[in-house]
């Protein structure tokens, strides 16, 4: 257990009582907002970190720990909102405030990811710090013969994001991490196949590929079923566009590398041609080298996507925002307009709409094809939010800037701080209890790694933390801009 820092128990020693804060008056919010933030960041580095990372979820009395599945002492997780979720939250704590104890608290987290890169270059879901069947073949010599770098999930995009954060922050003074960084960013443009798309996995660079557009499937699709290494072709699941997307972004303008820019625009390119033709200008979840739409895992067909196409045109905004090459806006209205078609009767959308006919499409508990959505498997989303208005207006906003030759961000609001947000952070300071914790009550909701968690059970949560931190860290940046 790592001991807790002097300079986080000077300033505990300054923290109320969960009670007396909540009865001070309003005047004495930012001060009530700092002490939490230092107890809370106390209590997690000082009693749910090990070696630097951590898990999601952890047993009140922390004699139990959780990501996907239970976890060792020795075990942290890197996909969010493990171990580099974390460690952003301090970053952002460190902006807010620049006290140095939150920035040594990222430095310590970025060491953790620093252990668990693998050679490859990337991440996979977990690192492991003792003896385990599954370690992976780690950059440092450690571990075991796994080094099958993941997209997966954020989770690769997660650590290199948060290493460059901390790169940047140290002023590029950490050896291990500056050149962790580096090692990690050149390993994802390698990876990036010449079309601009990029696989859920690699191991080292990607082989060369023909470049075409998309098109549909010239063969009895409904029989092929789960694609053997489907993980190596071209993929959009679970929004990875929109996350490789911000982690180019975010490394283009911190390293100002031009091969980042290059990469955002070939991954834009990428978009453009894996639209679907007509009548299904929508996108897909995976495709083959000839790019056609392919089968994933046995409960992901080849289909129209109405979960990951709304990723593709937000990240198509993004792209077309940060190039300054409207090209890249030119595929959404169609796949707008198309979409508005798709919305079924409770406001949602299907995850899969079949191709061609363009019927909702869903799987029984036996994992067999059907039009019906009454007895599916209850772990995966068949019908997602729409989100299809807001990327209009997303959209309409980025045509006009691009129209008038300005690709800037809103300007700057008049200082005031939003009351919803001082109302926040009352909420997350009355909730802090003695010991700096956040603990949640399960009550039956769906949480990241699924765990078995029973009704009443306390717990306290990666996400929480993160989400609480930056929250009070957003509050004090914003009295230093009034």
């Amino acid at each position: 257990m790592l001991r807790i820092l002097p300079a986080f128990l000077a300033l505990l020693l300054l923290a109320t009582s969960a009670a007396s804060v909540a009865a001070q008056p309003a005047a004495e919010l930012p001060e009530q907002a700092r002490r939490a933030l230092a107890k809370g960041g106390a209590f997690y580095r000082g009693k749910v970190a090990r070696h630097g990372g951590y898990v999601y979820y952890a047993s009140e009395d922390l004699s139990q720990r959780w990501g996907e599945g239970t976890a060792t002492p020795d075990t942290l997780f890197v996909q969010p909102p493990g171990t580099p979720t974390v460690g952003m939250a301090y970053l952002k704590a460190w902006h807010a405030t620049r006290d140095p104890i939150y920035r040594e608290a990222a430095q310590e987290t970025a060491g953790a990811l620093v252990y668990g890169q693998l050679a490859s270059g990337g991440w996979t879901q977990v690192i492991h710090f003792a003896a385990d069947k599954r370690m992976g073949k780690y950059r440092n010599g450690k571990g075991g013969s796994w080094n099958v770098s993941s997209l997966d999930d954020g989770q690769t995009q997660a650590a290199l994001q948060m290493l460059l954060r901390t790169d940047q922050a140290l002023e590029g003074k950490d050896g291990a991490i500056h050149e962790a960084a580096q090692f990690g960013l050149d390993a994802l443009l390698k990876a990036q196949f010449a079309n601009g798309a990029f696989p859920q996995v690699w191991i080292g660079p990607v082989p060369a590929r023909p470049v075409v557009k998309a098109a549909y499937p010239d063969y009895d699709w409904k029989t092929e079923g789960r694609v053997k290494n489907y993980w190596d072709h071209y993929t959009l699941n679970d929004n990875l566009a929109g996350s490789v997307c911000d982690t180019l972004i975010e490394a283009h303008q911190i390293t100002r590398d031009a091969r980042c820019l290059a990469a955002i625009a070939r991954l834009g390119d990428f978009l453009i041609l894996a639209q679907m033709p007509d009548p299904q200008p929508g996108w897909c979840q995976q495709y083959n080298e000839q790019m056609m739409p392919m089968w994933a895992r046995k409960f992901e067909p080849p289909a129209i996507s109405g979960y990951e196409s709304q990723d593709v045109m937000r990240t198509l905004i993004k792209i077309a925002r940060h190039t300054g090459d409207k090209k890249y806006l030119a595929p959404i209205p169609r796949a707008l307009a198309y979409f508005k078609t798709c919305v079924l009767a409770d406001g949602r959308v299907a995850r899969f709409y079949e191709l061609k006919t363009n019927k909702p499409l869903y799987m029984d508990r036996a994992y067999q094809l059907t039009y019906d959505d009454a007895d599916v498997p209850a772990h995966y989303g068949w019908k997602q939010t729409a989100h299809f208005e807001a990327i209009e207006r997303e959209y309409q906003a980025a045509h006009s800037a691009q129209a008038g030759g300005e690709w800037k961000k809103a300007a700057v609001g008049s200082g005031e701080i939003p009351k919803q947000l001082e109302d926040a952070v009352r909420k997350i300071v009355r909730e802090q209890d003695e010991q700096g914790r956040w603990v949640s009550t399960y009550a039956g909701e769906k949480l990241v790694g699924q765990p078995k968690f029973r009704d009443g059970f306390r717990y306290i949560s990666s996400e929480v933390f993160s989400r609480n931190v930056e929250t009070l860290a957003e509050y004090l940046q914003a009295l230093q801009a009034k």
